[in-house]
């Protein structure tokens, strides 16, 4: 219905029942994960043709699969004859899919190869294919994909910032490519889904939430950046438009390599292959910079050194998914102390997940038995304000928003394009 989000939704607040009402989840399946852009995997998790993943697009669970062609296909989960789930495993490499149930065997780009006892059978197999998204895109290395076919290319749902985010990030790899080999760590929190946009890009609340981080590794890189109130530090929040946004924490390092816990004497042969492949300049400014901390709507978050799915399972709870940081062309150690800085930082036994889980899942409580507004007028109980900066913020020449690193800027930029999607899909 036209106007309901925009009830929902305000600039400076929204409401409560967005994180627990049933039909309200099952709208954003519809025109979010169904009719719009949804991150999935890395072309390095399929690498050969045969090899394939599992992944979810909303509810909907997908094979990845490069086909023989070295194709990349998006193909449903689900036999074509009677709808039984083809891939129980996470990832695979096989020359075809077979269903167990009736035997049908379907090619890796989808298409119906062989029926069981076709005597029976009286259909065209051409009829039959495995359903497929109807768009799948990539961007350095990055998948997405749309399964009704009708949300438009790519490059405009990343934008220029959501590109430019995902650049800078594979830049720092010495061939400009990275993978994601280190693996995928997944925790299912008793949370709606859209609390992990805000939390993975709010930089408000780390003197709070980690504490315990804090004190347990002093002195690491976030005293520098998002620590120790408004005063201390000059990282930006950052509205780029679109969905994107970025807790850009450049202008606060004191130091190159901040972002890796090292120095250049330690790392000279990752240095040397970083100038080499962008000259002594931009290699510099690679090192300093280090990787983003951003999110592109609605499910991909870039995590400095770590990359992650935001996965809805119901409307409270979600799995937040993420792997490490690989770089192709650097030594195995280099690529171990990512992986090392990953466990401890989003790991099941990490300072940052599990901490932002429990505040997550209390505020999923703290929602229960709240109904949606009745209409635009209705200042009842049950608003989340996001207020905090909006009135510092600025305004950029590109269109972006900049506030402070502790400013809820990102916060509203999840939900300003949260609004348009529902609104305009309606």
């Amino acid at each position: 219905m036209t106007g309901q989000y925009a009830a929902l939704v305000r600039d400076d607040r929204v409401h409560g029942s967005l994180y627990t009402d049933p039909q309200i989840f099952t709208d954003e399946m519809d025109r979010i994960f169904r009719r719009g852009w949804v991150f999935l995997g890395h072309e390095s998790e399929i690498a050969e043709p045969g090899d394939w993943v599992t992944r979810q697009v909303g509810l909907e669970s997908v094979i990845l699969v490069r086909d023989r062609e070295a194709r990349i296909q998006v193909l449903a989960n689900r036999c074509a004859h009677r709808g039984n789930r083809l891939c129980w495993r996470e990832r695979g490499h096989d020359s075809r899919f077979q269903c167990i149930y009736h035997g049908w065997t379907f090619g890796l780009d989808g298409s119906l190869r062989a029926v069981s006892h076709r005597a029976g059978f009286d259909r065209d197999r051409g009829d039959m294919p495995l359903d497929r998204a109807g768009q799948v895109g990539s961007h350095r290395g990055f998948i997405f994909a749309n399964m009704s076919g009708d949300a438009g290319p790519l490059a405009d749902h990343l934008g220029a910032g959501g590109r430019e985010l995902i650049d800078r990030l594979c830049d720092l790899s010495p061939t400009g490519n990275i993978h994601f080999g280190a693996g995928w760590i997944g925790h299912r929190i008793e949370s709606n889904w859209k609390m992990w946009p805000e939390s993975d890009s709010d930089g408000y609340h780390l003197d709070f939430v980690h504490a315990s981080m804090l004190r347990a590794v002093p002195d690491n890189y976030y005293d520098e950046t998002v620590i120790g109130g408004e005063s201390k530090n000059v990282s930006r929040a950052i509205d780029h438009g679109g969905g994107v946004s970025e807790l850009d924490l450049r202008p606060s390092y004191r130091r190159e390599l901040a972002w890796l816990g090292t120095t250049r004497d330690k790392v000279a042969s990752y240095c040397a292959a970083l100038e080499a492949k962008h000259g002594r300049e931009r290699a510099d400014r690679l090192l300093w910079d280090g990787p983003p901390h951003g999110f592109i709507f609605p499910n991909l978050f870039l995590g400095e050194g770590n990359v992650a799915r935001v996965d809805p399972v119901d409307v409270g709870a979600v799995l937040h998914v993420h792997t490490a940081l690989q770089f192709e062309g650097v030594d195995a150690a280099l690529n171990r102390r990512l992986v090392r800085q990953s466990e401890a930082g989003l790991g099941p036994a990490s300072f940052i997940v599990p901490d932002d889980a429990v505040i997550a899942e209390r505020m999923q409580l703290g929602f229960q038995g709240l109904h949606p507004p009745r209409n635009a007028d209705d200042n009842g109980p049950g608003w989340v304000d996001l207020s905090r900066g909006r009135a510092r913020e600025s305004r950029e020449a590109d269109g972006t928003r900049v506030g402070h690193v502790s400013d809820e800027t990102t916060n509203r930029a999840f939900w300003r394009h949260y609004r348009h999607v529902m609104e305009s899909r309606a």
